[in-house]
């Protein structure tokens, strides 16, 4: 796709904070795979909605699914489409608080309008990225965008320390692995 290639980017997958929302006993690449494979079947319903979001943003599917599975646990962790104390709406979780992202919701929580609304906002932090750090490669400014979805484009300042004001510490880290899995195993 037009904005990296997600298999290329160098991830060391999840943190031990966010492994152990799943009980598991070590963290890293291999907690990351195994919390996108706990969500590959919840995940099988959102499939051709994340395939099209994909294709009309040019943006890889499997990434999609991987955010999705950060976010949501493909829709699990989300009382009646909301999330982060009703901070943030849907399977991206966009952010409709108005001292954080400041979004309008858009469309139902588990819809492509969603999806598509969604998507939009990781393109353009990868693009606000690609902008600040022009000397980055395409995928560490993939890296970067994805760590900016989370936290803010201004809060990215090193590739070293993408992750530093991330949720857990480990955002773009645990989502590419995720992504990995899902591009290898999924679609």
């Amino acid at each position: 796709m037009g904005y990296g290639d997600i298999m290329a980017v160098k991830t060391s997958g999840a943190s031990q904070q966010t492994a152990q929302q799943d009980r598991l006993d070590t963290a890293g690449v291999g907690a990351s795979h195994t919390m996108a494979k706990t969500d590959a079947d919840r995940m099988r319903k959102y499939e051709s909605k994340i395939k099209n979001v994909g294709r009309r943003h040019g943006i890889a599917p499997c990434l999609i699914a991987a955010i999705i599975s950060r976010e949501s646990r493909a829709g699990n962790a989300l009382q009646n489409g909301w999330g982060d104390h009703g901070n943030a709406w849907g399977l991206m979780q966009v952010d409709v608080n108005p001292n954080g992202g400041g979004h309008t919701r858009q469309g139902a929580w588990d819809s492509e309008e969603h999806l598509n609304q969604a998507t939009g906002i990781l393109v353009q932090f990868i693009g606000r990225i690609q902008s600040k750090f022009p000397g980055w490669t395409r995928d560490q400014q993939l890296k970067g965008g994805i760590a900016a979805y989370n936290m803010g484009d201004g809060n990215v300042h090193s590739y070293e320390n993408v992750d530093a004001n991330t949720t857990g510490r480990d955002y773009s880290n645990d989502v590419v692995a995720r992504a990995q899995w899902y591009e290898n195993n999924f679609f």
